[in-house]
């Protein structure tokens, strides 16, 4: 009697990645193939595909097996928004798989690495953009009751993300790793925005829920 083995982890063959990609490119038709919509349709992973196909570029795997390009063009702000929505969503640093596989993300890896090159540059960049003029500033105002600050009570996602690469995500106060139940991250004015405190860099600091419902919900911000 023959025995057969039992392999776990079996190499994939070019057939098989090759089927399963077509198989996706069909579900997700006329719509070109993105790396992301692969990742959740596909059995395999597209980084798999760009390496065996293209080089590691994602649409140079396409071309490489006559389907259809998911070039969409993402204007840098785009591609740093993205980055920035991931980073507040994990409330930590995103890595590159990130871009393909969080729920947060709606671009995918693809567009940083044809961008920029590679991830760490991409990031970089996002650094340098976060950076850059983070805060809104109130224009001048007649007599309602935004004319005593000179910047909205509510950060920006852009100023957020400073803060948070600043405190990390643990709470100023206690020190508990922030989640999503009752160590839930906010940012909170150090000087109450009912007391004038701005919005800014230096008056932000990250609170979990339960320390920033003792100091009073008045100064909450989330």
């Amino acid at each position: 009697m023959k025995y057969t083995l039992h392999l776990k982890n079996a190499p994939i063959t070019d057939e098989e990645l090759k089927s399963d990609v077509i198989r996706v490119a069909n579900l997700v038709a006329p719509e070109p193939l993105s790396s992301k919509k692969y990742n959740e349709l596909g059995k395999y992973n597209s980084d798999t595909v760009s390496r065996r196909f293209g080089n590691r570029r994602w649409n140079d795997a396409l071309t490489a097996l006559g389907l259809k390009l998911a070039q969409v063009f993402h204007s840098e702000k785009d591609l740093f928004d993205n980055i920035g929505n991931v980073w507040l969503a994990k409330m930590e640093q995103p890595v590159r798989r990130d871009m393909d596989e969080h729920p947060s993300s709606k671009i995918s890896s693809g567009a940083y690495l044809r961008k920029y090159g590679k991830w760490n540059i991409a990031l970089q960049k996002f650094i340098e953009y976060i950076e850059n003029d983070g805060e809104i500033t109130l224009p001048e105002s007649g007599t309602n009751s935004a004319a005593r600050h000179r910047t909205p009570r509510i950060p920006n996602n852009r100023l957020k993300v400073k803060v948070l690469m600043r405190d990390g995500n643990h709470c100023k106060v206690c020190g508990v790793k922030c989640d999503e139940g009752l160590h839930k991250l906010h940012f909170d004015h150090i000087i109450p925005w009912s007391q004038g405190g701005e919005t800014t860099y230096e008056n932000l600091r990250v609170l979990c829920k339960a320390c920033n419902e003792a100091l009073g919900n008045s100064n909450e911000v989330i």
